[in-house]
């Protein structure tokens, strides 16, 4: 395979990852990344550099939209990347020292992880009566709807804080966005309106990616003939999705893709385990 045929094939893989990530809301991270392994047999630590320099662009384009429209809560943001940005650097440097067939194995659990919480029932409710710390941090806001603002508490904060240092991690150590954490930790613990818990989370990608990258930068595993296309078909493919969600049943795809994932999951783990990384 010629040098122009891999970046154009790369170029058209990353864009459907961006694409299905933006779909279904999991990230092109864990398209990308079972992609350049599994199919183009790139190392697995330079897939991941590639799919953190994707998170930093895609969250940062993605963010500015959702921030706009204030839906974001940026205090909480900044509060909780304390804990995903020192996690991130914790996670990039055990990956350095940890064998790819476990980052593989890995990967794939945590795949499964993201895919059963893709299908889990969303916490659409706000709260009225918060937590005092929540309180004394600020970290209570509103976010507008068709029928007006609406306000909403936080409660559990300290759990939160713990997932999303977990959630930072395995971002680190895996490469991807650790979406399904976060929203676990917003969402299921600190119990914020999904609508919410999502554009923040997006919001804070780009951090703890940038975080993680700078060691992964450091140790050499960043490809520019890797992580260009991959970077700028994940971009296209996002924008992309965000035009055609309104006008798709994101409910049926994410059945589809979850179906996918595990199968996607399973080949991970398989080959992890069998030590073909």
């Amino acid at each position: 395979m010629t040098i122009l045929t891999f970046t154009l094939l790369l170029l058209v893989g990353a864009y459907l990852a961006g694409l299905v990530g933006s779909l279904t809301g999991l990230g092109g991270g864990v398209v990308i990344i079972p992609l350049l392994t599994l199919v183009f047999h790139v190392d697995i630590r330079y897939a991941i550099g590639a799919a953190l320099l994707a998170s930093i662009a895609n969250s940062s384009g993605a963010a500015s939209a959702y921030v706009k429209e204030g839906i974001t809560n940026i205090r909480l943001g900044m509060f909780l990347e304390i804990a995903t940005t020192i996690g991130a650097v914790i996670g990039a440097l055990i990956a350095v020292y940890t064998p790819t067939n476990t980052i593989a194995i890995l990967f794939g659990s945590i795949l499964l992880f993201s895919a059963a919480m893709t299908l889990r029932k969303k916490n659409q409710e706000a709260l009225l009566v918060g937590s005092p710390a929540a309180d004394k941090l600020k970290l209570n806001n509103s976010y507008p709807t068709k029928d007006g603002e609406v306000s909403y508490k936080l409660k559990n904060v300290g759990a939160g804080f713990s997932i999303m240092t977990l959630a930072g991690v395995f971002s680190g150590l895996l490469g991807i966005g650790s979406g399904a954490l976060k929203v676990l930790a917003m969402d299921s613990t600190m119990h914020i309106p999904f609508k919410v818990s999502t554009t923040t989370s997006n919001f804070m990608i780009g951090v703890t990616a940038a975080a993680s990258a700078v060691v992964y930068l450091q140790r050499g595993y960043m490809d520019a003939g890797i992580a260009f296309p991959v970077v700028l078909g994940v971009l296209a493919g996002a924008f992309t999705g965000s035009k055609l969600l309104p006008k798709i049943d994101a409910r049926v795809l994410k059945y589809i893709f979850c179906v996918a994932i595990v199968f996607v999951a399973a080949e991970m783990i398989y080959n992890g385990y069998n030590h073909k990384f």
